[in-house]
């Protein structure tokens, strides 16, 4: 039965997202259970197509990403894949009528990263976080808001500035990685190799005026949405002050983290916060 194999392919994506990443899996159990599993769905798809650019090292990732937006585009247009990533994935979009130009610019961004390794100019810069970040911002807000288009175009500014503030956070904390390993600078202008105070300031300051724009609308998200986002916008907002208080030359040379019982930590205040009407 396609009922039991659908299943099936829902817990493979909320498997993906409880092991890729807890910060993620925590934010998901504050979202309302009607949208918590499209949330997953949506994860699944866009980190399963990261891994194939910045962890298959051993195989051919071209291929693999080709394949992987192949079979995409047949789940969709089928309502079925036998891949159970991308089957929960269509269920998604076809229930929310996700547009081909959101996930066609999350794998094309992807596709950047087989091929571009420094971002030189501002343009640049902004069209590649919009394409790994921005989009997942509204395909997760198509989902929050189910169909109310008048309150998606409300919130669709304040939603790409969340996805940006997180993108960049991401790309201060695993510095050293995608400088060392993936041999990637996506910051123009500035020397990441030997990141100075003054540019760390500066990168700081541009995350919190997105961070700050990004709060306006987790202010008006629909109640299933509020909390599981804001949660997530505190564990970043946290990474984000452990990196400013952190030496420059200290993020160039380890990533950064929040331990596991301060996530916990800042779960049960974002509740509080949350309960008390404050966000």
């Amino acid at each position: 039965m396609k009922s039991l194999f659908d299943k099936v392919s829902r817990q493979c994506s909320k498997a993906v997202t409880n092991n890729y990443s807890t910060s993620f899996s925590l934010a998901s159990k504050m979202l309302g259970p009607t949208i918590r599993q499209d949330i997953h769905n949506i994860y699944g798809f866009v980190r399963f197509a990261d891994e194939i650019v910045d962890s298959f090292h051993d195989y051919d990732k071209r291929t693999l990403l080709d394949r992987f937006e192949l079979d995409l585009k047949y789940a969709i247009d089928e309502r079925i894949s036998l891949n159970p990533i991308l089957n929960s994935f269509q269920e998604t979009v076809n229930k929310y009528n996700i547009t081909p130009d959101m996930y066609g610019a999350f794998i094309n961004s992807m596709r950047l990263d087989l091929d571009k390794s420094v971002y030189l100019t501002d343009e640049e810069y902004k069209n590649y976080i919009y394409g790994s970040a921005d989009v997942v911002g509204l395909m997760s807000l198509k989902v929050f808001v189910k169909g109310d288009k008048a309150k998606y175009d409300e919130l669709r500014d304040d939603a790409m500035r969340l996805g940006s503030a997180f993108q960049k956070v991401n790309f201060l904390r695993d510095l050293k990685a995608d400088l060392d390993v993936l041999e990637r600078s996506y910051f123009p202008n500035t020397d990441l190799h030997d990141l100075s105070e003054d540019d760390k300031a500066r990168l700081i300051q541009e995350i919190k005026e997105d961070f700050d724009a990004g709060l306006k609308g987790i202010q008006r998200l629909p109640v299933e949405a509020k909390l599981g986002v804001y949660t997530a916008y505190v564990y970043y907002r946290r990474l984000l002050t452990r990196l400013e208080r952190t030496p420059s030359k200290e993020i160039r040379n380890a990533r950064i983290r929040v331990p596991n019982y301060e996530k916990l930590g800042l779960l049960a205040k974002g509740y509080v916060s949350y309960r008390l009407n404050l966000i």
